[in-house]
C-alpha cells in the first residue's frame, strides 16, 4: 500500500469529486487512522497551472487550520508526496447530510434547524479567521457518529486577505449552492456562503435543491433571475430560508439574525416574524460582470476575496438596491448572464470543468464519502411542484423523474482461501431512490477490469404509493488460485436517466489453491427502503 511522505499508508478510498480523493489512512507515527486528500489535476493540464493547482491545495490547508472550531474539521499536516501535497485530516466516521437526505428522506423543520446552527456557527467562526468557504452544500457536511455536525472541504476557500490563485475566468463550487453575485463574477462576502446555507436548508426540508435544473448554465441562470418555488414543508424555518436567499448580498438576512433563529426553532419555538411587503423578495437584477479582460474587482473572474477587495471578511460588492414595488423581468439580464458564463466556461478550460461538473456529491447526492452521484435530489413522496430538474411545470405537467444512487461496501477486501466463506468475501450495497412513484429504473453493475459485471440490464420498480427508495447487494464471486485482483466496482443508471454512482475500490487475495466454485454466480438483490451505514471522511468534492 501507498505510503505517503513515509509516515501515512494509505488504506481505501473514501471519497472522489470534482476536487480530488480523499482515502481513509493510517499515521503509523501516531498510531491513528487519519483522512487524506490528495488532488486531481485534469490530464493535459499545463504545468503552470498544475502548480498552481498545488499551491491553491497547500493554501487550503493553511486556511482551514487557522480556524478552530468543534464544528470545523481538522487540519493535521500538510505532507508531500509523488511532488505534490497531501493534506492530513481528522476522520471524522458518519454520514454526509447528502447522504442521510438520500437514504431517509426530507429531514423536520427542527432537526434542519440543528443542521443549520451548526453550519453557521461553523462559517461565522470560519468568517472571522478571514476564510469563505465558498462551497457549502449537503455533501460538504459531515453529520459524525458521535453527533456531532463537521463543515468539511476548505479546498475552494479564499482567505480574504491574500490574492487568490483561481485562474481567470475559473468558476469555483457547486452551480446550484452558488450565490448570485459570484455566478455573476463579483467579488464575493460572506454573505455568499449565507445563501448557500439558505439553498442548504431548502433542500434538507424538501429533499430536493431549490435550483437544480438540467445544465449547470441553466442552474446558475435560475438562481440570478428566477424564485425558488416557495418551500412546502419547512414551517418555522420558511422565513430564514427565504431571508437567506435574498438576490441582494445587501438585503440579505445577517448571520447574526439567522443563527438567533435557528437556535429558536432548534429547541422548538417559532420566531416572531415581521409583515413582508410585496416586493420583499423581488430585487433587481444584479449587474454584470465587466467585458473580458477586465478585472471585476480584484478575483481574476474566479469568485474569490482578491488582493483587490478589502481585507474586511465581511467587505461585499456595492450591489444597486432594489426598486419599490415589484419588477417586470428584464430579459437584459438572462442574455448578460448567458454571456458571462459563456466566457467564463471558454476560458477557464480544464480544472474549470473539473470544478463545475460537481460529480457528487452534490446534492442529495451528493456523494461525497462513501460514494455517491446524483442527477437531482430524492424526496420520498410525490411532489411535482419542486421535483422537477427543469423549469417548474404547469400543475397538468407530470415532472420527470429524477434518480439517485449511491454504493458503498459491506465487506471490501479480502485475504485467504477461495472461495472465501458464505458471508466473507466483498459484498458491495447500493441505494437507488427515485424523487417520486411510480417509476421504473434499469440499472447494472460495472466494474473497473470488466470483470465479473452484469452482461444485461437490471429492472427496479417502485409502485406508486410505495417507497422512493430501493437497496440493491452485489457479491463478488471471480475468484482465481494465488492470485491478488485489485479492482472497482460501481453502479449504471440507464433509464429514466443516464448517471453513475461513484467507483468503490477493493482487492481480493486468494491464497492456496481454489476450490471447485460452489457460490452461486453474482445477483443482485433489491429491498424497498435504505440500509444504514456510510462513510467516514470530509468531502472529497
Amino acid at each position: 500500500m501507498t505510503l505517503i511522505a513515509g509516515r501515512y499508508r494509505l488504506l481505501d478510498v473514501l471519497g472522489e469529486g470534482g476536487m480530488g480523493t480523499v482515502w481513509r489512512a493510517r499515521d503509523e507515527v501516531l498510531g491513528r487512522d487519519v483522512a487524506v486528500k490528495e488532488v486531481r489535476a485534469p490530464d493535459g493540464l499545463p504545468d503552470d497551472e498544475r502548480a498552481r493547482l498545488y499551491a491553491r491545495l497547500e493554501r487550503e490547508a493553511r486556511s482551514a487550520a487557522r480556524i478552530t472550531h468543534p464544528h470545523v474539521v481538522t487540519v493535521y499536516d500538510v505532507a508531500q508526496g509523488d511532488g505534490r501535497p497531501w493534506i492530513v485530516m481528522e476522520l471524522v466516521p458518519g454520514l454526509t447530510l447528502a447522504e442521510t437526505l438520500q437514504a431517509e428522506g426530507p429531514m423536520p423543520p427542527r432537526q434542519a434547524a440543528r443542521v443549520g446552527v451548526a453550519v453557521l456557527a461553523a462559517l461565522r467562526a470560519a468568517h472571522a479567521a478571514g476564510v469563505l468557504h465558498r462551497d457549502v452544500k449537503p455533501a460538504n457536511v459531515q453529520l459524525a457518529n458521535d453527533g456531532r455536525v463537521v463543515l468539511t472541504d476548505f479546498g475552494i476557500a479564499a482567505m480574504a486577505d491574500t490574492s487568490p490563485l483561481t485562474m481567470t475566468g475559473e468558476l469555483v463550487g457547486s452551480p446550484e449552492y452558488l450565490a448570485p453575485e459570484r455566478a455573476l463574477g463579483r467579488v464575493p462576502g460572506p454573505e455568499s456562503d449565507l445563501w448557500s446555507l439558505g439553498a442548504l436548508l431548502y433542500t434538507a426540508v424538501e429533499g430536493v435543491s431549490p435550483f437544480r435544473r438540467d445544465t449547470a448554465l441553466a442552474t446558475l441562470r435560475t438562481a440570478v433571475d428566477e424564485e425558488p418555488v416557495p418551500p412546502a414543508h419547512a414551517g418555522p424555518l420558511g422565513p430564514v430560508i427565504e431571508g437567506l436567499l435574498r438576490k441582494d448580498p445587501e438585503r440579505r438576512m445577517s448571520a447574526a439574525e439567522a443563527e438567533d433563529r435557528l437556535r429558536l426553532i432548534a429547541a422548538g419555538g417559532t420566531p416572531r416574524t415581521e409583515p413582508l411587503g410585496a416586493d420583499s423578495f423581488r430585487t433587481r437584477p444584479l449587474p454584470t460582470p465587466p467585458p473580458a479582460g477586465q478585472d471585476p474587482g480584484g478575483d481574476g473572474g474566479g469568485g474569490g476575496a482578491g488582493a483587490g477587495g478589502s481585507a474586511d471578511p465581511g467587505a461585499t460588492a456595492p450591489v444597486p438596491a432594489a426598486a419599490p414595488g415589484p419588477e417586470p423581468r428584464r430579459s437584459g439580464g438572462r442574455a448578460a448572464l448567458i454571456a458571462g458564463i459563456t466566457a467564463l466556461a471558454l476560458v477557464a478550460g480544464g480544472v474549470a470543468y473539473a470544478l463545475l461538473r460537481d460529480p457528487g456529491k452534490t446534492d442529495p447526492a451528493p456523494a461525497p464519502p462513501a460514494t455517491s452521484a446524483t442527477t437531482a435530489t430524492p424526496s420520498p413522496t410525490d411532489r411535482p411542484s419542486t421535483a422537477s430538474t427543469s423549469a417548474s411545470p404547469s400543475p397538468t405537467t407530470t415532472p420527470p423523474v429524477s434518480v439517485a444512487v449511491s454504493v458503498r461496501e459491506v465487506r471490501g477486501d479480502y485475504a485467504g482461501t477461495c472461495p472465501p466463506p458464505e458471508g466473507k468475501g466483498p459484498e458491495f450495497a447500493a441505494t437507488v431512490t427515485v424523487d417520486h412513484t411510480p417509476a421504473t429504473v434499469s440499472y447494472r453493475w460495472t466494474t473497473g477490469s470488466g470483470e465479473d459485471e452484469d452482461t444485461g440490464w437490471r429492472t427496479l420498480d417502485f409502485p406508486a404509493g410505495g417507497p422512493a427508495g430501493q437497496r440493491v447487494t452485489r457479491t463478488w464471486s471471480a475468484y482465481e488460485p494465488d492470485t491478488t485482483v485489485r479492482d472497482r466496482i460501481r453502479i449504471e443508471i440507464r433509464e429514466p436517466v443516464a448517471l453513475t454512482s461513484d467507483w468503490v475500490s477493493f482487492s481480493v487475495r486468494c491464497e492456496g489453491e481454489t476450490a471447485t466454485p460452489s457460490s452461486p454466480a453474482p445477483t443482485a438483490t433489491a429491498t424497498a427502503g435504505t440500509p444504514s451505514g456510510g462513510s467516514a471522511s470530509p468531502a472529497a468534492g
